[in-house]
């Protein structure tokens, strides 16, 4: 098989950036149809990715007071129909189930589609004075949400995710929390995955159901469209009122818990895809590769043999050096077969080694960001490779943020949203005064939503609303959103 031919696999972005999409998801073997609706199975390169992601943030969680837990995946219909803000916004998606074998439940149960109403149950038994607070627990499972419409890892009917939830004594050290899980997703996107985000609150028609206020890290795909990539919510104490969580205060009264919630999933594996794949297929960012470096030995029948030994000691001394390194040896396929097969799977380093490289004591190295190509001797090869690495995960980032700043505009009137919305899309700058109604026209008339309102108002000055013209509007973010 030529290497054109084998490139000419995955659909050109330009042609249709979907079918590039699906086609990258199946044939870089991240993930394959169920014969479920809507569901995936999520193969072992995918789920390697998933364990990098939630390895990073169990960390990051734990370094501030985060404790993991695990909560039952069966609600009782008794307990999730409680808060009805909340069920309201998630009935439509919920599964529930009505028979264990042939008997018919006294009480049907809900598939979790989130489980601030269970884990709020058992909260109202554990916490019985101030001294149990802050409780700050995160479980990782999945969850259930029967979707319309499906598409790989970005929305499927059952996904992975973790869901952190807090008591907290009062309003203000429960909004701190809530911002600053916001925060925690906020550099984990762009420290570890490369993906730049702008964070800030939704708007009262996009936020979370049941919260007061919902914090957001939002995404621009590479077509231009907007990814609600994590959220923290301050849910008040509505919550704790229908689930009866109180605690005894110091002052010796009765006090409803303040709470948070706050989730990423699995989607972050479509946003790397979509915000760093190219014609050839992924690009992975270093600190989220299962393999950072891939060895490639090309050898003569009668060079193999010394190839492969000096591929085997190059594979141990970059192992030693903490780089994830597999060396590719298998049999019957060509050199540029597999230069095309870890391209399409995004390994970040390429280190081809041949007869004439066993003469100079070297490899050469090829970056799958740029396809640089540059000749590295053998005794600095590990220092070499971790110091690219390094480089690449900058440089994806540049990427991708001179990107969203290419493809961000400004505009003043409702005609150039829709332009913008219908044509190139990306992220639209504009003025919005907070009216829910001026808010559901410039969907209604562009397709358009309030991606978020930005934290950094230095950045995002007042601007007069799109709709109605108030001079009292805020700068928004609109985008076309997955």
């Amino acid at each position: 098989m030529s290497q054109d031919s084998y490139v000419e696999e995955i659909t050109p972005q330009g042609e249709d950036f979907s079918r590039w999409y699906l086609d990258v998801v199946q044939k870089a073997q991240l993930a394959d149809y169920a014969p479920v609706r809507g569901c995936v199975a999520v193969r072992p390169y995918g789920f390697a990715i998933w364990e990098a992601m939630q390895s990073n943030l169990d960390e990051r969680f734990k370094a501030t007071g985060v404790e993991n837990a695990y909560f039952p995946l069966l609600i009782p219909e008794s307990i999730f129909k409680k808060e009805a803000e909340h069920i309201e916004g998630f009935a439509p998606e919920a599964p529930w189930v009505t028979h264990a074998g042939e008997e018919e439940l006294s009480e049907k149960l809900v598939i979790r589609p989130s489980s601030e109403t269970i884990i709020g149950t058992m909260f109202s038994r554990w916490i019985q004075s101030y001294r149990d607070l802050p409780m700050v627990l995160n479980q990782w499972c999945s969850v259930v949400r029967w979707e319309k419409a499906t598409y790989p890892f970005i929305r499927t009917s059952e996904f992975l995710w973790q869901e952190g939830h807090t008591c907290h004594r009062d309003e203000n050290d429960a909004r701190k929390r809530a911002r600053m899980m916001v925060g925690v997703y906020r550099d984990f996107l762009q420290e570890e995955l490369a993906v730049p985000v702008i964070d800030g609150i939704k708007s009262e028609r996009e936020k979370f159901a049941g919260a007061v206020d919902t914090f957001t890290v939002e995404a621009l795909m590479g077509d231009g469209r907007g990814l609600q990539a994590g959220t923290s919510h301050y849910l008040g104490d509505g919550f704790a009122r229908v689930m009866d969580i109180k605690f005894l205060d110091e002052d010796g009264e009765h006090k409803l818990v303040h709470q948070t919630s706050w989730g990423v999933s699995h989607r972050l594996i479509g946003a790397v895809i979509m915000v760093h794949g190219d014609d050839r297929g992924l690009r992975l960012p270093p600190k989220i590769a299962p393999k950072q470096a891939v060895i490639v030995p090309i050898y003569r029948q009668d060079s193999r043999s010394e190839v492969l030994q000096q591929a085997n000691r190059l594979q141990q001394e970059l192992a030693e050096a903490r780089i994830s390194v597999h060396l590719d040896d298998r049999e019957g396929y060509t050199p540029g077969w597999k230069f095309n097969d870890w391209e399409m799977r995004g390994v970040p380093i390429r280190l081809e080694l041949g007869p004439r490289d066993m003469e100079d004591e070297q490899v050469v190295l090829v970056r799958r960001d740029t396809g640089d190509k540059e000749s590295v001797s053998w005794s600095g090869l590990a220092q070499k490779t971790t110091d690219v690495l390094d480089d690449i995960s900058e440089n994806m980032f540049k990427q991708a943020l001179d990107f969203r700043e290419k493809n961000t505009r400004a505009v003043d009137e409702m005609s150039q949203l829709k332009e913008i919305i219908s044509g190139p899309r990306g992220y639209v700058l504009a003025g919005w005064c907070g009216d829910a109604g001026c808010e559901a026209q410039v969907k209604e008339k562009t397709g358009a939503t309030i991606q978020c309102i930005p934290f950094d108002e230095a950045k995002y000055s007042e601007q007069a609303c799109l709709c109605c013209g108030s001079e009292s509007g805020r700068t928004v973010v609109f985008a076309r959103p997955y």
